[in-house]
């Protein structure tokens, strides 16, 4: 596990994450390299549409209370434990990465809750920052759709990434968001929160 300090969410300080707090970007915590059977440590930073979905739920709990909440790709777990927070009644995350979820329960015991680990039948799913690659992003979209024809809600928090497929969906709201500078080469982001269109097509 990379060294980590408990430190409360830029966007939503209600929550406390173990971050990487030195100034350093997310290859420079694999030597600068990335290795395809590695995912790079995703979960050691709060990435903008993470933490838009985490203060969206925390300002409206009633979109996750006591419902059942998946948080897709879940990173460090911020959008997971903020639907716990917010009164969900059960929250699941999933990831590519193990060292991700092992991250997210533990983020989520930090803050005096916990995650269920696995969840049948969400009612509710979770995706922040998602469609940042070609290879991701469709994948991902079949993933969202096929919960959304069961009936599921999605909700997804992105920060203008390059293979958001914004015809899908419907803007709810925007957050400025406060990001690392050596992550984003930028110190904050405005990311749209976006609910998935029924008839996505």
């Amino acid at each position: 596990m990379l060294p980590t300090t408990l430190s409360p969410v830029p966007l939503a300080p209600e929550l406390s994450l173990y971050l990487v707090t030195e100034p350093v970007g997310l290859f420079d915590l694999t030597g600068g390299e990335f290795h395809s059977d590695r995912p790079p440590p995703f979960w050691a930073f709060a990435w903008a549409g993470g933490q838009a979905l985490a203060r969206f739920l925390l300002d409206h709990p009633s979109e996750v209370s006591g419902r059942r909440v998946l948080d897709v790709a879940t990173g460090s777990g911020v959008a997971a434990i903020a639907a716990a927070h917010a009164g969900a009644s059960a929250v699941a995350c999933s990831d590519i990465d193990p060292a991700a979820v092992e991250a997210a329960h533990r983020n989520a015991s930090a803050n005096g809750l916990s995650l269920v680990g696995h969840l049948d039948d969400p009612e509710v799913l979770l995706a922040g920052d998602v469609f940042y690659s070609p290879v991701v992003a469709p994948k991902m979209v079949a993933r969202l759709r096929a919960a959304r024809k069961r009936g599921a809600e999605v909700l997804v928090g992105d920060p203008g990434r390059g293979f958001f497929p914004e015809r899908l969906f419907d803007l709810v709201t925007e957050y400025v968001v406060p990001v690392p500078r050596t992550l984003e080469d930028t110190e904050t982001l405005t990311t749209g929160i976006w609910r998935m269109r029924s008839s996505s097509n």
